[in-house]
């Protein structure tokens, strides 16, 4: 949302024609234009269907409704509507150069695109903690009943910071100088604090945890992996011999369970790494706009904002193409709902048919062997 510098008391009336106080913006190449329209329709596609296959693998199956995929489902599900009610009208107004849809909507548009990033940025947050404390503490005490409480408040939150977008005193112009209402220079202390409480919250806050989380669980998997490889011949030998399983004591099996839940979270690894790729730029372009009347009012501000909420949609197409990527049972429910015409892709070799639990090995001693 782009807010300006006028008073409060002194209201400026919408205006989809008149551009903002300042130095003319500068519009890419009609051909550059088209190309970029082109590909945000391609990725509204490729988002909508492959996060589309996402939800309804978890709807159609019960045996798929865990915590875990239950929120993976829920990040899919905030990636189609980012997909349907904000990147449309972005690709319209790319060709365009000008925004058709009314100035009350570029209100709502700008609280739905932050809604939605919102809770995307959210449901990663809670995979990592996750990650965090079955890795590193121990603990599995996501289950799909707490999941989804936790989806319910991660939804309810993202709204309650949202939501002043549309009902905030602050004047929003219809965006002339991006092709979407995004965070603009103010001087008012309040609309400053709100601006800078919502990129904190899209992105400092999660970022910081996660980096931390996941540090922790490279850590723990490396040094894990490290004892696993040097006191293979004597780990878990108690437990073993036990059951009469000597066989069981190769290092070989111990690190089918390894690989399998390293492979697990690599994944996830992958999603967060997207994320900050995606959203770091965006996040720096949404400070200075604020912050920086000259870079705001610069003539390159079009150009440069159209660049950057370009990538922010691409997380929306990233985590369906990752999925399809990793996750092996992913890429056969995409086969089943593909027609049969359309199955041209060899099959991919499948991995050893276990199921594994949260609480499988993931560290060997001599007392105990769980998560």
């Amino acid at each position: 949302m782009a807010c300006n510098d006028t008073p409060v008391d002194t209201y400026v009336p919408f205006s989809e024609s008149t551009p903002p106080t300042g130095s003319n913006y500068t519009a890419l190449p009609t051909p550059l234009r088209i190309l970029l329209a082109i590909l945000m329709v391609i990725m509204i596609a490729i988002g909508f269907l492959g996060n589309a296959i996402v939800c309804l693998i978890v709807y159609q199956k019960p045996a798929m409704r865990s915590a875990i995929n239950l929120l993976l489902a829920t990040l899919a599900f905030s990636d189609i509507m980012l997909s349907l009610f904000c990147m449309p009208f972005t690709a319209v107004t790319i060709v365009t150069v000008n925004w058709n849809f009314g100035a009350h909507f570029c209100r709502i548009s700008a609280m739905l695109y932050w809604l939605f990033v919102l809770e995307g940025v959210a449901i990663l947050l809670i995979i990592s903690v996750d990650r965090f404390l079955i890795i590193v503490q121990r603990q599995d005490k996501l289950n799909p009943h707490r999941a989804k409480v936790m989806i319910a408040i991660s939804w309810l939150l993202s709204f309650c910071i949202s939501f002043p977008s549309v009902v905030g005193r602050s004047f929003v112009e219809v965006p002339t100088r991006a092709p979407q209402c995004v965070l603009g220079y103010t001087e008012f202390p309040a609309d400053r604090a709100y601006a800078v409480m919502l990129v904190v919250a899209v992105f400092f806050i999660p970022f910081s945890i996660m980096l931390y989380s996941y540090l922790c669980i490279l850590n723990t998997v490396r040094r894990n992996a490290l004892r696993i490889h040097n006191h293979a011949d004597s780990l878990c030998l108690s437990q073993v011999s036990k059951l009469g399983l000597m066989g069981l004591q190769k290092p070989h099996q111990m690190n089918v369970d390894v690989s399998f839940k390293t492979r697990a979270f690599t994944t996830i690894l992958i999603l967060f790494i997207g994320f900050s790729l995606c959203w770091l730029p965006h996040t720096v372009f949404s400070l200075l706009s604020v912050f920086s009347r000259q870079f705001y009012y610069s003539p390159s501000f079009y150009v440069t904002s159209t660049y950057i909420l370009w990538l922010s949609y691409l997380k929306s197409v990233f985590n369906p193409v990752i999925y399809c990527w990793r996750i092996k049972k992913f890429r056969e429910a995409c086969m089943e709902f593909m027609p049969k015409t359309f199955k041209v892709l060899p099959k991919v070799p499948g991995r050893t048919k276990r199921r594994i639990q949260p609480s499988t090995i993931y560290v060997c001693s001599e007392n105990q062997s769980a998560v």
